[in-house]
């Protein structure tokens, strides 16, 4: 009954409510005890309710990409993990080959801080650190922004795991991981107020799919998440289980 109750008042959101319509829903879907995916998709259902030419636009992005097999050529379970050295939002540098010998680790790849399908996954992701933690394992969150802007989503999520600055999507390019969103999201982005080249100090307009690879000690990947629809992420539990067999 809660769970039903919760998503009629996502449905049932107005502009007359004071609180933009679209926040409203990506705050009722945080607040939701479901199933990752299903929340997602509840911000989707807004997306499309409320702002409905972006959410065609997406729709014609995401076929775009998956016709052409974008994220194809990601790395496999199997397969080592390309190493990384990358600097935290406060400044400090991550060595891939330092987080592992502390244990397995989850690697997560997230648009931005404006983001609300990221903002989602990352409050969800936070939510279960402690029990991450618990299994011998590690979180690190990867993002193309500056660290002022990442260290904004790393505190909406009340995470303690690093954000990581990957600075023109280098590390996400050489996974075959980043996409150009094309003119026409260039142009919608703009219109709503993403500053993707304030944020990410270029102009190229390129984003991380948002990935998840979790890897062992040994730095084998047992697990990963990619598909070029941003607003599909690799579900919790699924994450849990892939922790508890690299330990």
């Amino acid at each position: 009954m809660v769970l039903l109750r919760q998503a009629k008042r996502i449905a049932g959101l107005t502009l007359e409510q004071g609180m933009p319509p679209l926040a409203q829903a990506v705050q009722a879907a945080i607040e939701l005890d479901a199933p990752l995916q299903h929340r997602l998709g509840l911000i989707a259902d807004a997306v499309q309710r409320f702002r409905p030419q972006q959410a065609e636009a997406i729709g014609r992005l995401v076929t775009r990409l998956k016709n052409n097999d974008v994220g194809h050529s990601t790395p496999e379970v199997g397969q080592m993990l390309p190493g990384f050295v990358l600097p935290d939002e406060n400044g400090k540098v991550v060595r891939l080959a330092d987080l592992l010998r502390r244990g397995p680790l989850v690697v997560t790849f997230q648009r931005g801080h404006w983001c609300p399908y990221c903002r989602l996954t990352a409050v969800s992701v936070a939510a279960v650190q402690d029990e991450i933690e618990g299994l011998g394992a590690q979180l690190v969150a990867i993002v193309p922004e500056h660290a002022k802007y990442s260290r904004i989503l790393k505190a909406s999520a009340k995470a303690r795991f690093p954000f990581l600055t990957d600075a023109a999507n280098g590390y996400a390019l050489s996974l075959d991981l980043v996409i150009w969103i094309g003119l026409e999201m260039e142009r919608i982005m703009a219109e709503a107020g993403i500053d993707l080249p304030r944020y990410q100090g270029n102009s190229a307009w390129l984003l991380p799919i948002p990935a998840t690879f979790v890897v062992g000690s040994d730095g084998i990947i047992v697990a990963r998440y990619v598909d070029p629809d941003h607003r599909r992420r690799m579900e919790i539990e699924e994450m849990l289980a892939a922790v508890r067999q690299a330990r």
